[in-house]
């Protein structure tokens, strides 16, 4: 009775469209699930996200949940994930997803799941990392630790619009850093990010991994966006 009245009194958007969700629905309403871009990537080897690597970084396995669209169901998801605090939709595409990882041979033997880090003063800004959620979902479906302090970003970088496209490359290769133990030698990373665009920024995170003796790096995004 009073969540009946709270829904009336203070209605939730779905996290997607924007409209009401109904009582039974959470973060998402059921078209929006229904009409989710799953991209399928887990089912073929030489999906788009691994494309992204080849030649690049040498990847274990490569794959994103969802298609990113501008004005699409995804884009209201990622928007509200990363500004408006719904930290849940991280770990609701997590959760949609790990089922279907565990069938994954190259994914097998990941030891540790590692997310995309944020800097430290962009933490401070943000209040938490968009993809902490995603990242403990994963972890905890495929029963494998979630290690969020051996990957560093080292510098703060503002937005890189103006610049030319080596200029942005540049910047995001001397950002990232690992802090490994002699434990950490010959562990398989699972790296994970939120939306892969150019790839610039998780192929800068999966060479510093690879600075790792022994290291193996595979890569799960929440969205594969068209660049």
């Amino acid at each position: 009775m009073i969540k009946t009245l709270l829904n009336l009194l203070f209605p939730k958007p779905c996290s997607g469209c924007g409209t009401t969700l109904l009582e039974s629905e959470h973060l998402v309403c059921t078209h929006c699930r229904h009409d989710m871009p799953f991209t399928q990537h887990h089912l073929d080897n030489n999906n788009e996200t691994a494309k992204k690597f080849r030649g690049r970084l040498p990847v274990e396995h490569a794959s994103s949940v969802v298609y990113f669209h501008k004005e699409g169901i995804v884009q209201g998801l990622i928007h509200n994930l990363k500004y408006r605090g719904k930290e849940e939709i991280g770990s609701m595409m997590g959760q949609w997803y790990v089922h279907d990882l565990k069938e994954i041979e190259a994914l097998k033997d990941v030891t540790e799941v590692v997310p995309v880090p944020l800097h430290k003063k962009r933490l401070r800004e943000r209040g938490y990392n968009q993809v902490e959620g995603f990242g403990k979902a994963l972890a905890e479906g495929l029963g494998k630790n979630y290690n969020e302090d051996i990957l560093l970003r080292t510098h703060y970088t503002k937005t890189q619009t103006k610049k030319n496209l080596a200029a942005r490359a540049e910047i995001i290769n001397e950002s990232f850093d690992v802090a490994p133990t002699d434990s950490d030698n010959g562990k398989h990373f699972l790296l994970v990010d939120d939306v892969i665009t150019t790839g610039a920024t998780l192929e800068a995170c999966g060479k510093a991994l690879l600075k790792i003796p022994g290291a193996k790096v595979s890569i799960i995004t929440m969205a594969y966006a068209h660049s």
